[in-house]
């Protein structure tokens, strides 16, 4: 058996790839993959790409369509390469609304099938807001799957399993970060990490009160974090963190393990509550908003490309 962390985690671990990078996808062979509006501008702007972007974007009635357009290309692309689930991001822009997400959401599942690919090998990727969430409930009851990500509150998390999304992506590094920048002098490694924390709370509330929805560890800025997780339903990696845990070696404790429901589901929460405890926990307010800000800006740049090839 090899005794490589990578292959280790594995064992206990879906292991999903965070890129849109083939080369990197075709090395790790992961389950599955996910981008975000920053991965798509990464991989858009790699070397031999430029000339089929052109033709997209000349083909495209407006930049909202080329945008898709690249999005489900490469989502396509990367769903040759992994047998499970490929996540691709509603512009975030629509984060706030629920009518304009559904409708761009509904749009990327008939490119997709345009490409061959079903709705069952797909995750619409939505920012884990009120709007974003109300969207999601309504997607999955039309059979098609969600991924609630740019997750950091545990009311997100009540949210999302009351509104029976498939999958949630809670951001460890980010709420890390947070908390560091706050006490820099802090011990935040392993068990204490903030971020780490939230998510096994997520873990465990679910398998506590049988909550079908996925919990899928994500934004990682160390591989210590992974570690501290193993044992999570799926884990989203940078090639960076997939290549370190492959050259590492050394026994691997599952750290998360499935529990057998014991309560009843709490009653879901409402609009009113849902912002009442966003409210009152300051780091999900700003991290929510500086990531919704944050994707919002890499599209902004993929958008300049493609009007730039647009034009020739």
């Amino acid at each position: 058996m090899a005794d490589d962390l990578l292959s280790q985690l594995r064992q206990m671990t879906t292991v999903v790839a965070d890129t849109g990078d083939l080369e990197a996808i075709r090395r790790f062979q992961p389950t599955d993959a996910t981008t975000n509006p920053s991965l798509i501008l990464q991989a858009a702007q790699q070397e031999g790409r430029r000339e089929r972007l052109g033709e997209i974007a000349r083909q495209a009635t407006d930049i909202d369509d080329a945008l898709d357009a690249v999005a489900v290309e490469i989502g396509s692309e990367i769903g040759s390469l992994v047998p499970g689930y490929v996540s691709t991001e509603v512009s975030a822009r629509l984060s706030f609304d629920t009518d304009a997400t559904l409708a761009r959401a509904r749009s990327l599942i008939e490119r997709y099938a345009r490409h061959g690919i079903g709705p069952e090998r797909i995750l619409i990727k939505v920012a884990a807001t009120w709007e974003g969430i109300r969207a999601a409930q309504q997607l999955e009851r039309e059979g098609i799957h969600t991924n609630l990500t740019l997750l950091f509150s545990f009311a997100q998390a009540q949210a999302c399993a009351d509104a029976g999304v498939t999958l949630v992506s809670p951001f460890v590094g980010r709420i890390l970060d947070w908390y560091r920048a706050r006490d820099p002098e802090a011990d935040f490694a392993g068990e204490r990490d903030p971020g780490v924390q939230s998510v096994r709370r997520i873990y465990e509330h679910y398998k506590g009160h049988g909550y079908d929805t996925i919990v899928m560890g994500a934004s990682f800025r160390n591989a210590g974090e992974i570690l501290a997780l193993a044992g999570c339903d799926r884990l989203t990696i940078s090639p960076a963190l997939l290549g370190e845990l492959a050259d590492a070696s050394g026994p691997l404790a599952r750290r998360l393990t499935p529990l057998d429901a014991e309560t009843q589901a709490p009653e879901p929460l409402d609009e009113a509550e849902y912002r009442w405890y966003m409210n009152e926990d300051a780091m999900a307010t700003e991290k929510l908003a500086e990531g919704i800000r944050k994707f919002m800006d890499d599209q902004r740049k993929l958008e300049s490309l493609l009007v730039e090839l647009r034009r020739g």
